[in-house]
């Protein structure tokens, strides 16, 4: 039986994201560059709206941590997130959307300021790659008043997403709460998110790490350029010292976790990939629900891999129902099992 409130308190910027149908010929003609996260003013992303925005495929309340933490929610997890958007009608559809996910947020009490809500458009190419172009908007002023210190003295893992690391007052505000987090003997967990914020924001992400994390998500690009490394192995030893479980994701390749010297390596899925926004959120979201449901590391990773694997098979950021009920299936054959027809049950047999 779980022992806190929430298992999951996230933490990360609240974006709505625009899922886009593109190609490589028109993101260079855009200029955009492919596969990365590039943070952009409003002009850049009126622009692009004016481009390609009659071509929206979907809307969601989004942001990396956002999507893991609606992912946790979905598969079982309680959570709570923290964020904060804009009095306007983008960040009433975030507050909405993400209240409709039975997260538990600041928004419900708060009155929310006036400015303007961040947006995210991602752009999903014929090899299901996703380029993501974003406004921060007021996002980039989530500040320490938006946590809510008893739901995150009520939580099991606090969870930050390493996009924070591209606004100083984001920053400022992940670092005091990883630091809080640490003094209340909160489990943390940290993502490293894009190769982009590795390569700009590397120190507002080791100060975001601070002297180490219990869990850190990466992928095989993230973490060989956090820890200027080429290989896999020679990242490993370096990103293993600054956490109790590190886990690599490698796409279609699976997974490797380590803790404690030990290396656990998580097969792929085989799948027709047709976008792949979201699916490293998933993982995380998947991998944490597991965890706080009692799986051991391995079933955490096989679990969190199928579940992305299911995900990047549609186009969103959330897996539709026929995928949960496949999820659902999988994890039941890991030992979890369900309340109701939607989510996980938080207990154990």
């Amino acid at each position: 039986m779980m022992s806190k409130q929430f298992q999951v308190y996230g933490m990360g910027n609240a974006l709505v994201d625009y899922e886009i149908e593109t190609d490589r010929v028109e993101l260079i003609e855009l200029g955009i560059d492919k596969g990365l996260m590039t943070l952009i003013d409003s002009e850049r992303q009126q622009v692009l709206f004016d481009a390609v925005g009659r071509r929206t495929y979907s809307r969601a309340c989004g942001g990396s941590a956002a999507n893991t933490i609606i992912g946790a929610q979905t598969l079982g997890a309680n959570c709570f997130y923290s964020c904060k958007v804009a009095n306007d009608e983008t960040g009433l559809f975030y507050r909405d959307d993400l209240l409709a996910h039975n997260v538990c947020s600041n928004l419900a009490v708060e009155e929310l300021p006036d400015g303007l809500t961040g947006k995210c458009l991602v752009f999903i190419t014929p090899d299901a790659d996703r380029t993501m172009n974003t406004f921060l908007g007021i996002t980039s002023e989530l500040g320490f008043s938006q946590v809510d210190i008893e739901a995150l003295s009520n939580s099991e893992y606090l969870y930050i997403e390493g996009y924070l690391a591209g606004s100083e007052t984001a920053l400022t505000a992940a670092v005091e709460t990883m630091q809080l987090a640490k003094k209340m003997n909160i489990k943390t967990s940290f993502s490293l998110s894009d190769p982009n914020m590795v390569k700009f924001c590397r120190q507002g992400l080791e100060a975001i790490i601070g002297d180490g994390v219990d869990l850190l998500f990466c992928n095989y690009d993230e973490a060989t350029e956090f820890t200027n490394t080429n290989n896999l192995n020679d990242a490993i030893k370096i990103l293993s010292s600054q956490s109790k479980i590190l886990v690599i994701t490698l796409g279609a390749d699976g997974a490797v976790i380590v803790s404690e010297s030990k290396r656990i390596d998580i097969l792929g899925n085989a799948v027709n990939a047709v976008d792949t926004n979201g699916a490293g959120d998933l993982f995380a979201g998947s991998f944490l629900c597991g965890l706080t449901n009692g799986l051991n590391l391995k079933q955490c990773g096989e679990l969190a891999s199928f579940a992305s694997a299911q995900l990047v098979t549609q186009f969103g950021p959330r897996l539709v129902e026929k995928k949960i009920k496949l999820v659902r299936e999988f994890a039941e054959q890991l030992g979890l099992n369900f309340l109701n027809s939607v989510k996980l049950s938080t207990e154990l047999d």
